[in-house]
């Protein structure tokens, strides 16, 4: 029997197509880019707890202060009292540090704020960070009122 060579067919290779690329990729982006609006509220939750830790180490600070100098530092003094001796009046006896200067800013850059007496905390102090737009007085600012 004589063999007779049929037509080559073209062979069907397993690929993409560029469509289907483009698809696939688009997908991932999609996925990441949910992934990463996620972690932003992740990273704004984790700065809301430190600063409430922190307003938790200072009130802690000022209660030691409090206790070794028989009053809390005057809204002139400041915060600054706890990390150096205050040269205004009140003076203060056998005075000591009591915290790290950078135990001072909020995780967004600004200094912490404190009045003797408090405007919420009338018969102490008020304590609070003035939250990521870095003003006072309004409802992202996180205070010893809140904890």
């Amino acid at each position: 029997m004589k063999h007779t060579k049929r037509a080559s067919t073209p062979k069907h290779t397993k690929a993409f197509s560029m469509m289907e690329m483009i698809l696939v990729l688009g997908i991932i982006t999609l996925l990441v880019g949910s992934g990463v609006a996620g972690m932003m509220n992740v990273l704004d939750l984790g700065k809301q707890t430190k600063a409430k830790a922190d307003i938790n180490t200072i009130s802690s600070a000022l209660r030691a202060y409090e206790a070794q100098q028989l009053q809390l530092p005057t809204t002139r003094q400041g915060l600054q009292a706890l990390v150096s001796k205050p040269t205004t009046k009140p003076e203060t006896k056998n005075w000591k540090p009591f915290l790290k200067e950078k135990v001072l800013t909020d995780p967004w850059g600004n200094p912490y704020e404190y009045a003797r007496p408090g405007k919420r905390n009338g018969d102490g102090f008020d304590l609070f960070s003035s939250g990521e737009d870095g003003e006072a007085g309004n409802a992202d600012d996180i205070g010893n009122w809140d904890l």
